[in-house]
């Protein structure tokens, strides 16, 4: 395996001779001197080649590379103040690897502007550009920490089903798949299976993997293919408990990024501040008071619409000086039957909602254990008790007090990064229209 040097390790080699391969990000030809700046997953490059100093067909080569070329360049390490690592590699020997076709479709240096579809129709060029790779590394980080957080609370990675054979939530946004001659649907959320993870026993999981809906959706906030990092816990005391494991999972995944990605900030020029907590919270129904205060009269019993969300954003972020906030207490008429309700005020839910800059990031809160409530609320819902049996049959063997969420990795990372579409944030995005690549 070819050693691939960062920047930094090759600026402690000064006078020693080296190989470095990676792509040929820009070619510079001034007469005297000739530039490479080459690019790989570590970084970027200096190669300096002066006509007096290096072999005539090193020159030549040097003349007819191509950008996205893949080369590998052996030569001496020194030093140069006016390079932006601080050290060149002047260069002996250049070895073309893979040579790239002209024209280029995409300009992964960005010097040419690209639409998002022509970004998503060639991501593979758009993945080269160091801002965007920053990305994905970032939301490692992002997700390395998180999960470090539930591992050290105890939480136990597990796995469950994206092939259900039932629609879970009731809804027309799931997509329909033949399994073995039978109808099935690709799952909307993990979470029914971490509730029988937890009726049978397991205490605190998570899951982390993907979902889907099939959403008609053309906004930046929406694709049909996404991520979600689901923890589940029981043996609660009420919602206000995955609150608390919500904004703490948060804050060790933003601490991460911080303590591992400085470099892929400060190419996307960022600054993060790890969020204070506890994040404030807002409930219904206190909430359309409020909202009637900031001009916006929401009905008794109604969900919050895109204006609430922006509304309530700027009051928290005043109010508060939060980009975070829980909204609790939903009323149960516009939440899945398996949702708790408040059994002092069955009108509301124990449901909560965490929105960061106007977006919803995830959904969760208290399920309801209690076997004779669920079916009650699964004939509220107008539906069929028995193609949910598989789900409730287990509840009547005695299963604890219990609650989650699923979290959007995909919109969390994209408006914690100020992207301008969710859709940035998967590597291979999939919408109404985009099935490849």
């Amino acid at each position: 395996m070819e050693e691939t040097p960062t920047p930094e390790a090759l600026s402690k080699r000064l006078g020693e001779k080296v190989s470095v391969s990676g792509w040929v990000h820009d070619v510079r030809l001034l007469g005297g001197i000739s530039f490479i700046l080459l690019r790989n997953s570590e970084g970027m490059v200096q190669v300096t080649a002066p006509r007096k100093a290096v072999p005539k067909e090193v020159l030549d080569q040097v003349g007819s590379l191509h950008p996205e070329d893949v080369i590998r360049c052996t030569g001496v390490v020194k030093e140069a103040k006016v390079a932006k690592n601080g050290f060149e590699i002047i260069p002996e020997r250049i070895d073309m690897i893979s040579a790239s076709a002209t024209p280029l479709p995409l300009d992964p240096r960005g010097v040419t502007d690209a639409n998002i579809d022509t970004r998503l129709n060639w991501r593979t060029l758009d993945l080269r550009r160091p801002e965007v790779q920053a990305v994905f590394r970032v939301q490692d980080a992002l997700v390395e920490g998180m999960e470090a957080y539930l591992r050290a609370s105890g939480f136990l990675r597990v796995f469950t089903p994206s092939i259900l054979g039932g629609v879970s939530e009731g809804g027309a946004e799931v997509f329909k798949t033949d399994y073995y001659g039978k109808p099935a649907f690709l799952r909307q959320d993990p979470q029914l299976h971490r509730q029988l993870a937890i009726a049978g026993g397991l205490g605190r999981v998570y899951d982390l993997g993907p979902s889907w809906r099939a959403e008609l959706s053309h906004t930046p906030r929406h694709i049909s293919e996404h991520r979600t990092i689901a923890p589940e816990l029981s043996f609660i005391h009420d919602e206000r408990d995955t609150m608390r494991v919500e904004e703490a999972m948060l804050v060790s995944g933003i601490r991460k990024v911080n303590e591992k990605c400085r470099r892929e900030l400060d190419v996307l020029q960022l600054d993060l501040e790890e969020p204070r907590t506890p994040f404030p919270e807002l409930a219904f129904p206190e909430l359309y008071d409020i909202l009637k205060k900031l001009g916006h009269v929401l009905p008794r019993g109604s969900d919050l619409d895109r204006e609430s969300e922006r509304l309530l954003t700027e009051y928290v972020k005043q109010e508060h000086d939060s980009d975070f906030f829980f909204v609790n207490r939903f009323p149960s008429s516009v939440k899945p039957f398996y949702v708790m309700h408040v059994d002092a005020e069955p009108e509301f839910a124990r449901s909560v909602d965490l929105v960061y800059k106007g977006l919803e990031l995830s959904s969760g809160g208290q399920r309801e254990h209690r076997h004779e409530r669920i079916m009650d609320q699964i004939s509220e819902k107008g539906l069929d008790q028995e193609s949910l049996k598989w789900f409730t049959e287990p509840f009547r063997f005695g299963v604890p007090p219990h609650g989650g969420f699923s979290l959007g990795i995909e919109r969390l990372t994209a408006w914690m990064l100020g992207l301008e579409n969710v859709k940035e944030a998967a590597l291979f995005p999939r919408g109404p229209e985009r099935l490849q690549p």
